[in-house]
């Protein structure tokens, strides 16, 4: 009797193991992670389950591609106004190039000055989004007849093997003119023709109402059979470009507003179907709050409130009071839909008052320089708070969808280190992305070119075990591991007490800083930055793709306390004490600022 009642333990502990490591991918929406700011997401106990019927999407900019003059510097706003501050009364200064009107950017993406053709960044892309619950994006085709076909292409390619590599990619759609132009009928129909008629990519479309959502106006669609089969094929939803004025017609939706922001289309039951969410809008008192230039005085930057003016700390653009402001009113009006502005524009075009702009002696329009722009996505100038923005979205992407609950861990057990027996009833699996170490080698604009062979293990799940004694690390790979005798091998990062005012970044504990021999090392944190201090000798083990430590409690002052640990696992980091690098070299599971989190 006792035997059968263990084989029923044992089938069933088994079963749920196997269950929690066949699940798709954990994103991130279900992870804690805290900013640079030392701002904690929200959890599941202040958000609750997901809810149904929440989406977000965002404005996304594939216009980054095309064959550019390589001899030619790329040009950064925020480095030649410091470098020049006379620059910024002169339009003929040599420090703004001789390619004018210009194409400049406000800052470095985190990423370098990439294409958007380009599959490396593409697929961080791809990973950051879905980590961030981000349900689609919306291509910037605003512009006359463009489209991007390349990006597009480039895009679509690389989000598809995402998305089969357990990448919960955001679907895509496509922002058509603000009217009902020529081009506007040009582009929708190409689109038509090229990408939905013969159903590419479908498993990629973000579909509205029952059908795929392109934000276009169908007003000058003729009564040609093809022009028929595109008004009956898509859900409408066309753009208003507006920031004051709101809705002009009952179909359309909002790209960016001034607080507090419109809703947008109101069903039945009284719920808006849409609002509007941005960083900061090019709007000034000069314009009374309409769209204008960014460089205007008073424009409504990254500091700005409504409610409390503007921000006066020194660093005041960090700290989102326009973005947080505009999300408080989108929780308020509880739309279906968030459409956020936006991720990665980071360009701007430099325009003289005869293009029709105020601005003296020129105008940056839609981007500027720290405080006056609008990208989400890290950025390199801001150093480790290059990525405040990207917590402050998915901390409100909680607050507006729910999140799912953390997974409850398996019963106390003993390992033998070596033997790799026993892991198939531990749970939860950290299920991680595979296919996310392929190499770069891209153009990137003008006088760039990307090169990043740093992709070595493919790390694609994890485990924690525990006994009274110890702790037991558990990592595999999508293929055999190198040796360990290579630089930055597998390490492990502890953070004891997730608490983010102790160690480096709340990670008090490091395995495999110091390549492993015999045994590995644990060190512990000194002083919070990346210093560190040799603790004890661990054992080991490796197995083709498998890697188990274990730890014990004693060296870490866990011997008689309830577990309550974060922890990442990365490899092949190439600047060690810089937290951004979890973002571009090697692989990191999971990825940035996000742990796993294992509780008793």
């Amino acid at each position: 009797m006792k035997y059968l009642l263990f084989s029923v333990f044992f089938f069933w502990m088994s079963l749920a193991a196997a269950s929690a490591q066949d699940s798709s991918v954990n994103p991130g929406n279900g992870l804690p992670a805290t900013d640079a700011l030392g701002r904690k997401l929200a959890g599941h106990e202040e958000v609750g389950d997901i809810k149904k019927d929440k989406f977000v999407a965002i404005f996304y900019w594939t216009w980054h591609q095309g064959e550019d003059d390589t001899t030619y510097q790329v040009k950064n706003i925020t480095e030649i106004v410091r470098k020049y501050p006379e620059a910024m009364k002169d339009y003929n200064h040599p420090a703004w190039g001789t390619k004018k009107p210009g194409f400049f950017f406000w800052e470095e993406p985190l990423l370098g000055y990439y294409k958007t053709t380009d599959p490396w960044v593409l697929r961080k892309h791809a990973e950051m989004l879905a980590d961030a619950a981000v349900d689609a994006v919306f291509f910037d085709c605003t512009n006359g007849n463009l489209t991007w076909k390349e990006s597009y292409e480039a895009l679509m390619k690389t989000w598809d093997r995402a998305q089969k590599d357990g990448v919960n990619t955001p679907k895509i759609a496509y922002m058509l003119p603000f009217g009902a132009a020529p081009h506007s009928l040009e582009s929708l129909r190409q689109l038509y023709r090229d990408v939905y008629k013969p159903g590419r990519y479908k498993n990629l479309w973000f579909f509205w109402k029952g059908k795929p959502c392109i934000m276009a106006y169908p007003d000058n669609l003729t009564d040609s059979a093809e022009d028929k089969e595109i008004r009956n094929f898509f859900t409408f939803r066309p753009g208003q470009p507006d920031y004051v004025d709101g809705p002009r017609r009952n179909d359309q939706w909002a790209w960016l507003e001034n607080y507090p922001q419109h809703g947008y289309i109101k069903n039945a039951e009284g719920r808006f179907e849409q609002v509007s969410v941005g960083v900061a809008q090019n709007a000034s008192p000069e314009t009374k709050g309409h769209c204008s230039a960014f460089n205007l005085p008073g424009s409504q930057g990254r500091s700005f409130s409504k409610q409390k003016g503007f921000d006066p700390r020194v660093d005041g653009y960090l700290y989102g009071w326009n973005f947080q402001e505009q999300w408080n009113r989108a929780l308020e009006l509880d739309p279906e839909l968030v459409f956020v502005t936006g991720w990665n524009e980071y360009t701007a075009g430099m325009w003289l008052p005869e293009h029709g702009w105020t601005g003296k002696p020129f105008s940056f329009v839609d981007q500027f320089d720290w405080e006056h722009s609008r990208d989400i996505e890290p950025n390199k100038g801001w150093g480790e708070k290059g990525d405040v923005y990207y917590y402050q979205l998915i901390d409100n992407i909680r607050k507006f969808k729910g999140m799912p609950a953390s997974e409850k861990i398996s019963v106390p057990q003993t390992l033998k280190i070596g033997t790799f027996n026993g892991w198939e009833t531990v749970f939860p699996y950290y299920k991680s992305y595979k296919g996310n170490t392929l190499p770069r080698s891209h153009r990137g604009r003008y006088d760039r070119y990307y090169t990043n062979t740093t992709g070595r293990n493919d790390l694609v799940g994890a485990k924690v075990a525990r006994d009274e004694n110890n702790l037991y690390f558990y990592v595999e790979t999508a293929d055999k591991l190198t040796p360990s005798t290579d630089k930055n091998w597998m390490i492990l990062l502890i953070d004891i007490d997730c608490d983010k005012t102790t160690g480096w970044n709340g990670y008090d504990y490091i395995v495999n800083r110091i390549n492993p021999e015999k045994k590995a090392t644990l060190e512990k944190n000194i002083g919070g930055r990346w210093s560190w201090e040799k603790v004890g000798q661990l054992k080991y083990a490796v197995k083709e793709n498998k890697l188990e430590i274990e730890i014990p409690r004693n060296l870490t002052g866990l011997q008689t306390k309830k577990i309550s640990i974060e922890f990442k696992w990365s490899d092949n980091m190439q600047e060690e004490g810089n937290i951004m690098d979890f973002y571009v070299n090697g692989d990191v599971i999971p990825s940035g600022r996000f742990n796993y989190y294992y509780r008793e």
